[in-house]
C-alpha cells in the first residue's frame, strides 16, 4: 500500500482557519467596544474566560488521552496517534491566551467575576476569609503558571519521544526500553493532570466564581465535560484526514472505538452531573443549593435542560446502536453536537455566577468561540504538516493495524 505520510494543508483549510480566527479577533474588538467599559467589563471578560478555559481543557484532553493509553499499553490508537499529538500542541498558544485573560481578570480587579478579589468583602465575610489562603492573587498566579507550564512542557516531551523513532527502527530490547521511557513520562503527566484538571485548577478558575459554594465532585465533573469534548475533537480531525485520503490504516474499527469513548464518557459525565445535583437537591442545605438556584429554578433553566438533552440523551439514543458508531456522517454530527453541548455546559458554569438573571447568548459569544476553533484548526494543521502521520517504527503499530473491536 502506498501511504500518504505527510499532510499538506489544503488552501481551503487555511482559508477557513484564518477566516475563523479573523471572526474571533473582530468579535473581540466589537465586544470590547460594546461591553468592555460596563460593569467592570464583566460580560466581556466572562466570555473570554469561558471560551479560553474550555478550549484549553479540551485540547489538553488530547494529551491526557495519549498518556492514559500509553500507561494502559493501548496500541489500538497508533494509526491516528499523530492527530492526538497535533491537537495537543494547541495547549501552548491557547494556554498563553488563557493565562493572559486570567491575569487581566485577577490583577484588573474584576470583582464581579471573582468576588474574593475584593479585600474589603473578604474581611467582612467569614466564608471568603476562611478561603483566602488559596483564593488570593499570588496563589492563583503561581498555580496558573505551574498548570499551563507543565502541561506544555510534559506534552512537548511526550511528542518528542513519539517522533524520536520515526527514522530509527528498534530492536526488541530497544523497543522495551522505549516503551518503559514512554511509560515513565506518561505517568508524570497523568500525576500532574490529576493534581490540576482533576482537582485544584477547576476550583480556582471556575468554581471560585461562586466562592461561597463548593463541591468535591466539581473537578471530576469539569474533567468529564472537557474529556468527552476532547475525544469528539480528535474524532473530527480523524474523519477529516480520512476524507482527504490520509490515515490509510485507520478504519471503521478505530472509529467505532472513538464512538464508544464518546458514548461511555457521556454517560460518565451524566453520572457525575446527577450525583452532584441529586445529593445537593436531596439535602436541601441553603449554602449548597445556592449554586443550582439560578441554574435549575432561575433564569438558566432552559440551558440547564438543553445541556442534559444534548450531552446525555442524544449520545445515549444515537450511540447505543453499533452501526451508528461506524457511520462517518453520524459520528461527525455527534462530535460537533458534543463539542457544542459542553461549550454550553461551560457557559452556564461561568455566566450564572456574575449574571444570575441571565445574559442571552449572542453573536459576540459565538464569534469568540469560532476564533478559538480557527486557532485549533490552524495549530493542529500546522503540527500535522511538520511530521509523518504514521509512527511506523513504534513496537505496537501492528496491534493498531490489525485492530478489531
Amino acid at each position: 500500500m502506498s501511504l500518504r505520510e505527510h499532510f499538506e494543508i489544503p488552501g481551503r483549510y487555511k482559508q477557513w482557519s484564518f477566516g475563523l480566527m479573523g471572526v474571533g479577533v473582530l468579535s473581540l474588538i466589537i465586544g470590547y467596544i460594546m461591553y468592555g467599559g460596563h460593569e467592570q467589563g464583566t460580560r466581556f471578560w466572562a466570555t473570554l474566560l469561558q471560551n479560553s478555559v474550555y478550549f484549553l481543557l479540551i485540547t489538553n484532553a488530547a494529551m491526557f488521552f495519549f498518556c492514559a493509553l500509553t500507561l494502559g499499553m493501548g496500541g489500538w490508537q497508533l494509526t491516528f496517534r499523530r492527530v492526538t499529538e497535533a491537537i495537543s500542541t494547541s495547549v501552548i498558544p491557547i494556554g498563553i491566551i488563557t493565562f493572559v485573560i486570567l491575569m487581566c481578570i485577577v490583577f484588573g480587579g474584576k470583582t464581579t467575576i471573582y468576588e474574593w478579589l475584593d479585600k474589603a468583602a473578604v474581611s467582612k465575610d467569614a466564608v471568603l476569609n476562611g478561603k483566602k489562603g488559596f483564593l488570593n492573587p499570588t496563589f492563583f498566579t503561581v498555580w496558573a503558571i505551574l498548570s499551563i507550564g507543565l502541561w506544555s512542557l510534559l506534552g512537548i516531551k511526550m511528542r518528542q519521544l513519539s517522533r524520536s523513532i520515526d527514522d530509527t527502527p528498534l530492536s526488541v530490547e530497544e523497543g522495551k526500553k522505549y516503551i518503559f521511557k514512554n511509560t515513565i513520562w506518561a505517568a508524570l503527566y497523568i500525576i500532574w493532570f490529576a493534581l490540576t484538571v482533576a482537582s485544584v485548577t477547576p476550583w480556582l478558575w471556575l468554581m471560585s466564581i461562586n466562592a461561597h459554594w463548593f463541591s468535591t465532585m466539581y473537578s471530576w465533573y469539569t474533567f468529564a465535560s472537557s474529556f468527552v469534548a476532547g475525544i469528539a475533537l480528535i474524532t473530527l480531525f480523524v474523519i477529516y484526514l480520512k476524507n482527504q485520503g490520509y490515515l490509510e490504516y485507520t478504519n471503521e474499527e478505530h472509529l467505532h472505538d472513538l464512538g464508544k469513548f464518546q458514548f461511555a464518557f457521556s454517560i460518565f459525565w451524566t453520572y457525575l452531573w446527577f450525583a452532584q445535583f441529586m445529593l445537593i437537591w436531596y439535602a436541601n442545605i441553603s449554602e449548597e443549593t445556592i449554586y443550582f438556584k439560578t441554574r435549575f429554578d432561575g433564569a438558566y433553566i432552559g440551558v440547564f435542560y438543553l445541556n442534559l438533552i444534548i450531552n446525555f440523551l442524544a449520545p445515549l439514543l444515537i450511540y447505543m446502536r453499533r452501526g451508528s458508531k461506524r457511520n462517518y456522517a453520524t459520528v461527525t454530527f455527534m462530535s460537533v453536537l458534543i463539542i457544542f453541548g459542553h461549550w454550553l455546559d461551560f457557559y452556564q458554569m461561568v455566566f450564572a455566577g456574575p449574571f444570575p438573571d441571565h445574559v442571552p447568548l449572542n453573536l459576540f459569544d459565538f464569534g469568540v468561540a469560532l476564533g478559538f476553533v480557527g486557532l485549533v484548526m490552524w495549530q493542529t494543521g500546522t503540527a500535522l504538516s511538520k511530521h509523518p502521520l504514521l509512527a511506523k517504527n513504534h513496537p505496537f503499530l501492528k496491534e493498531s493495524i490489525i485492530h478489531h473491536t
